[in-house]
């Protein structure tokens, strides 16, 4: 057996110890009684120390060392795993296991603080769990190192080569435009009535169209299913098994089935990696802004098109009654309308940007130790207020809204801009190819996923994301796109 071998089945006993935490942390959102949240943190800071110590250990070290003194083709996919397994072990070892330990057992316990804190919309619950979090985010980027502040640390263990001073520049720069384009969107909206799409949508018949749906664009359920939470995920299990969660609301579908496209998005860019390369680099997701590229591509540029709910339309009607009274058009305006609303996930395209803009400010200043946790609600509020003209009536509609600090995501916001950045620009590239435009003028979609998997799913986590995206598309990310598609979508007619 070579060196490389030996790495890749080191690699692969790694990531059945990770992807059995990933099994417990999904039983966790979903199914676990209260009474279990002790011990299953004892459970996952025993498993995320185990992977550490393997992953940084000198049996690892020394076999990384072996395979990088193998001869071969450095354009390989064998030598991008290598390439990528030591920068992958470089941070890692610079990295404590009880660190590591301490980090799984505080965001087990912030998690469950964090859904009782915003179902109470009281964020003092959760504050303390925040600030332990805070602590070791900074604690692990001054061992990581930086160049110019600790957030540049923690971005780049969310997105590979970026900067945080490239992507505030990018935000600065986008924060006009995407103003404008917002608030005339939402005066053009205000013709449409609030209320348009309002009716009675029992669960069980959305969960039938969301399937439906999920399975018509290429979510494979052979290798996935679709489960309920508070807050909407896809996480994969292991080789073969994604899993998608929403929450429904009864009087409104579009929520859960927009929220199912979503996530199908994340979940077809886990099933198209390459199964047997899984727990290798070449087998793993590369950013999670090539990742968010992929759900808004599916959500935005395919779920709201007009193509796409002329097939779709007289199904939903056939499952609720109600939207008969509708025409194509008056569906549409209400899909697309434009407000300033309070929850993220629940924000139109033409607004979103600016509560990622929002929440990545709020971030650098956490992590900074510029804001405080205790004033985070009225950093949060006043930041809303400038950027939306509206102040949120409570911590459950501000600041406790997002479950991502809960888990220690700090650093993880900024990736979601960058994804409609790249959505955008992708889906832009593919619609040139004349089969995969016919095709979509047809509300058909499968050779739009099949060139998804040949130019970024298979490509695994082998280039950068940069890189990745000038292979695929000619150019590096541009915010050209995105910003053509929100204008024509919300503002040509």
């Amino acid at each position: 057996m070579s060196a490389y071998d030996s790495l890749c089945e080191l690699a692969r006993e790694i990531s059945l110890i990770n992807s059995t935490g990933s099994v417990l942390g999904w039983d966790q959102e979903t199914y676990m009684p209260d009474k279990g949240l002790n011990h299953r943190a004892r459970q996952l800071s025993y498993l995320s120390g185990r992977a550490h110590v393997l992953a940084t250990g000198k049996k690892f070290r020394t076999t990384l060392e072996k395979a990088e003194k193998e001869k071969r083709a450095l354009d390989s996919k064998e030598a991008a795993n290598i390439r990528v397994m030591r920068e992958e072990l470089e941070r890692a070892i610079r990295i404590p296991t009880k660190l590591v330990e301490e980090e799984s057992t505080v965001t087990t316990h912030a998690k469950a603080a964090w859904m009782d804190a915003r179902k109470k919309s009281e964020f003092p619950l959760f504050a303390p769990h925040l600030d332990k979090l805070l602590g070791i985010a900074r604690k692990k980027a001054d061992l990581w190192g930086y160049e110019d502040e600790p957030y540049d640390a923690l971005l780049a263990g969310y997105e590979r080569g970026a900067k945080t001073r490239e992507v505030a520049k990018l935000f600065t720069s986008l924060k006009p435009e995407l103003t404008e384009i917002a608030r005339a969107a939402v005066e053009r909206s205000k013709r449409v009535p609030e209320n348009i799409l309002r009716g009675k949508y029992p669960i069980a018949k959305q969960q039938q169209l969301n399937r439906e749906v999920a399975e018509s664009i290429g979510f494979d359920f052979d290798g996935g299913r679709i489960d309920t939470t508070t807050h909407p995920f896809c996480t994969t299990l292991g080789a073969g098994d994604v899993r998608l969660t929403t929450r429904y609301d009864e009087s409104d579908f579009t929520s859960s089935l927009f929220g199912v496209m979503h996530e199908a998005g994340h979940g077809m860019y886990e099933q198209g990696l390459p199964l047997d390369d899984y727990g290798l680099p070449s087998g793993t997701a590369v950013s999670l802004g090539i990742h968010e590229s992929q759900s808004r591509l599916w959500e935005n540029h395919v779920g709201r098109s007009r193509v796409f709910w002329k097939k779709w339309l007289p199904r939903a009607a056939e499952l609720f009654p109600n939207l008969r009274k509708l025409t194509l058009d008056k569906f549409l305006a209400g899909v697309n309308r434009a407000e300033f609303s309070f929850i993220r996930v629940e924000a139109d395209e033409a607004t979103y940007d600016l509560h990622i803009l929002l929440r990545f400010e709020i971030e650098r200043r956490m992590v900074s130790g510029e804001l405080k946790v205790a004033d985070v609600p009225t950093a949060w509020n006043e930041e809303f207020k400038s950027l939306f003209g509206l102040t949120p009536p409570d911590d459950r509609r501000g600041c406790l809204q997002d479950i991502h600090w809960s888990m220690g995501g700090l650093g993880y916001f900024a990736t979601y801009t960058l994804g409609n950045l790249n959505g955008a620009q992708l889906f832009s590239t593919a619609m040139k190819q004349r089969k995969i435009g016919d095709a979509a003028a047809k509300a058909e979609y499968a050779p739009l996923l099949v060139w998804l998997r040949d130019k970024v799913h298979a490509k695994g986590s082998t280039l950068l994301p940069r890189e990745l995206m000038r292979v695929a598309t000619g150019r590096e990310t541009q915010p050209k796109w995105h910003l053509g598609h929100l204008r024509t979508r919300f503002l040509s007619c």
